[in-house]
């Protein structure tokens, strides 16, 4: 008798080992323990699937079969088992079936030891190739499972932003899927991509996850746009304070509290990007500037308002045409007081009061009746808004005083 002998035993004792294996794995791997996850007939079919190949190839040699190896790291990446604890498994396995080998060779005193040494080191090169078949069945799986979640992910998002999902249901069950919470408030982000496909808002997601703020984003190829949920009080200013770090143009919408008007505030945030001055990086609220935000909204009105109530003043010859413009945007900026604006300005105050008596007489409009203000700031607003078009001269970075 041969050790091809006592193998052949413990091949016909196959249904009994894939069971005992399948105790012992769950006896002493914790993550197997919970039914749930594995259900014991998985277990079981896969430790004598496995056993089946191993002892055949023992018996009979040949090219080892991994294929249930790579079955088994393909069903246990999507049951969500971890490699390690997988790994771990197949050594109890292997360490089991050789002592049952070792345990059957002793009662037969006429097999010779050398046998059992010499085959020793062909098990453990055998889970050494399952366990390469396992993990690499394992990570494509997982490298799959995260590409179908990310695009099933993106694919939510996208329903949220474009108003797909108006079901109230159906947006609670896509809120726990997008691990956000069922109710607000929330706030859209916006934030300029300066090429396809590469993020301005890099690793946001992760930076917000971990201050504790829930978010969803999708990228563009012309901006990255999110959601984030703001269920503290300090949530907003945490989270702009991650999306200032980012160094990008963003633009932020209004708090809200139903995820049904996710697509209006979508529409809010890039008006908010849109009135960001300037070309530097920045971070727009709506509610910051809202008559900013109305004058991006609607570039044409804008511009038809902006000549209507500044077209003498933007007719003037460049320089005089800068500095009353400069002089009207600080007299606004400090509140109306002529004082602040000197100071501003390095000029006198008188200096200030003369060039607003111009704008005044220029545009028939009292800069001491609110209406009339009111008109000069949004035509004001429309000439620095990127949307409507600036007027040549007026945002030198330091005009002629």
């Amino acid at each position: 008798m041969d050790l091809s002998d006592v193998i052949a035993v413990i091949h016909g004792r196959l249904p009994e080992l894939g069971e005992r294996i399948a105790e012992r794995i769950r006896a002493d791997v914790p993550a197997y323990a919970d039914a749930s996850l594995i259900p014991y007939d998985s277990l079981r079919g896969s430790c004598t699937a496995n056993a089946d190949r191993v002892l055949k190839h023992l018996h009979h040699a040949g090219v080892p079969e991994t294929g249930p190896a790579r079955e088994t790291g393909r069903i246990r990446a999507e049951q969500g088992m971890p490699l390690a604890d997988i790994l771990h498994a197949y050594r109890i396995g292997f360490e089991f079936m050789w002592s049952e080998i070792v345990m059957e060779a002793r009662t037969h005193p006429a097999l010779p030891d050398i046998q059992l040494v010499d085959r020793s080191a062909e098990i453990w090169h055998l889970f050494g190739l399952y366990a390469e078949a396992v993990a690499a069945a394992h990570r494509e799986t997982t490298a799959e499972l995260a590409v179908q979640r990310g695009a099933r992910r993106s694919a939510l998002v996208e329903a949220l932003f474009s108003g797909v999902i108006a079901d109230r249901i159906t947006l609670w069950d896509a809120a726990r899927e997008l691990g956000l919470p069922e109710r607000g408030p929330y706030a859209v982000v916006a934030a300029a991509a300066d090429s396809p496909g590469v993020e301005p808002l890099p690793a946001v997601e992760t930076s917000l996850r971990q201050a504790h703020l829930a978010s969803a984003w999708r990228l563009l190829p012309d901006q990255q746009i999110g959601l984030i949920a703001l269920a503290t009080p300090e949530a907003e200013a945490t989270g702009l304070r991650i999306l200032r770090r980012a160094g990008a143009r963003v633009g932020v919408s209004p708090r809200f509290a139903s995820l049904r008007d996710t697509p209006q505030a979508l529409r809010f945030a890039r008006l908010a990007l849109e009135g960001l001055p300037g070309t530097a990086p920045g971070v727009a609220r709506f509610d910051d500037d809202p008559l900013g935000m109305l004058v991006a909204a609607a570039p044409a009105e804008a511009a038809h308002l902006m000549d209507v109530v500044l077209k003498p003043v933007l007719d003037l010859p460049g320089l005089e045409r800068t500095r009353l413009l400069h002089t009207l945007e600080n007299w606004f900026s400090a509140g109306g007081s002529a004082a602040v604006t000197a100071e501003r300005l390095y000029v006198h105050p008188n200096t200030v009061r003369y060039r607003l008596r111009r704008v005044e007489e220029l545009t028939g409009r009292s800069l001491s009746d609110p209406r009339a203000v009111a008109d000069l700031g949004a035509a004001l607003l429309a000439t620095r808004s990127p949307a409507v078009g600036r007027s040549p001269d007026t945002d030198k970075a330091t005009p002629p005083v």
